[in-house]
């Protein structure tokens, strides 16, 4: 019997492998011995050792080599080696988002009409493509938030009847016993994973309401995500709502194709705002809130020098136009406005703090003049 050891935390996940080798037990039983073994890798520190493959003394390493030799004695139609090549290019390790969209809205439209990926049978295509899609966190994650809605109700549907086929929950139950077993008995559970549980106390179930405010200027990272994925959480698990922001109020550095960008991998990322906004839908409400603040003593109209301004910031030093009149302000916020070229040379600042501990608080700038 050959033998196919995985690495549980392995990456990629070696689901394709183990797939591939518990269908090859149902065609012929007993054909492979398949283990799970704790750790990402099986020799020492190399990750690219995700999969070992044993036969007759002869060592198969990798996922892809461990792939090949079971693939070597398994009927491969032309069609069939096609998906098995779609799993393994089009779904498996670094795939970008864009492409692996693409992947899954393909799969979906060649599954519509049909109950397995080649044929009328489950085959070595469905193993393969099952594998792919278990060790995507792409998909796993979409499937958990968002289902159909991203990923198709046909390969949505698909993944579920192939997920309950008996060669994949024995791969799937050994799994999830190796990981049990390679835990002690009795011992605490740690981790080192970040948690949502922030404590928040006085939430009211249905009425939370969180936002995520990108500005349209670049593309997301890693901080980008970080924050959608918390507005994301704390709006579905207490039934609430997500507004998705787009902050476009600087002309010379958004585009649209930075806003379809953002748009496309919240999708991928599993996060569905219930209400996308532009803060431009509001400038009306923004100038009219601007005007009170004005009337009420707590926003000035300043023209200081961008450098000179920086400095008396840093050290705490108030402008000289901080004490303007109300009517004085009014008439450079008009001339601001008009977009006039004196305008061009004002600013509106909150009238907050000279000295505050914390920089960004001193008298901020909350309107500048752009003509773009």
């Amino acid at each position: 019997m050959v033998s196919l050891t995985l690495a549980q935390k392995g990456t990629p996940l070696p689901y394709v492998a183990g797939a591939l080798a518990e269908y090859a037990n149902e065609t012929k039983p007993n054909s492979y011995s398949v283990q799970w073994q704790e750790g990402a890798s099986l020799k020492g520190k190399d990750k690219a050792v995700n999969s070992v493959l044993i036969d007759n003394g002869q060592e198969f390493v990798g996922s892809r080599a461990a792939e090949a030799f079971i693939l070597s004695a398994l009927p491969t139609p032309v069609e069939t080696a096609q998906w098995i090549g779609f799993a393994q290019e089009r779904l498996g390790g670094a795939v970008a988002f864009k492409d692996l969209e693409l992947a899954f809205s393909e799969l979906d439209q060649h599954l519509q009409m049909r109950s397995y990926a080649s044929g009328y049978a489950v085959s070595v295509a469905d193993a393969a493509l099952w594998g792919a899609l278990r060790a995507s966190a792409i998909f796993q994650r979409n499937l958990k938030i968002a289902g159909q809605q991203v990923l198709g109700p046909a390969l949505t549907r698909w993944y579920a009847h192939i997920s309950a086929q008996p060669f994949v929950e024995r791969l799937v139950a050994a799994a999830a016993n190796a990981q049990t077993a390679a835990k002690p008995s009795g011992a605490k559970v740690t981790t080192d994973q970040g948690s949502f549980d922030l404590g928040l106390e006085g939430v009211e179930d249905g009425k939370v309401v969180t936002r995520f405010p990108p500005e349209p200027s670049g593309y997301l990272h890693i901080g980008h995500a970080k924050a959608a994925l918390l507005n994301e959480y704390f709006a579905r698990s207490h039934n609430g709502k997500l507004i998705v922001r787009f902050d476009d109020t600087n002309p010379n550095k958004e585009k649209a194709e930075f806003e379809e960008s953002i748009t496309e991998d919240l999708r991928l990322l599993g996060i569905h705002g219930d209400v996308v906004t532009h803060t431009s839908d509001h400038f009306q409400t923004i100038y009219e809130y601007a005007l009170k603040m004005i009337n009420k003593g707590l926003a000035y109209a300043d023209d200081t020098p961008h450098e000179t301004m920086k400095e008396e910031r840093m050290n705490g030093i108030a402008s000289q136009r901080r004490d303007q009149s109300v009517e004085e302000n009014l008439q450079r916020f008009e001339l601001m406005r008009q977009g006039t070229e004196e305008g061009l040379t004002w600013c509106l600042r909150a009238k907050m703090s000279v000295d505050n501990p914390n920089k960004a608080m001193r008298d901020p700038v909350i309107f500048r003049c752009n003509l773009t």
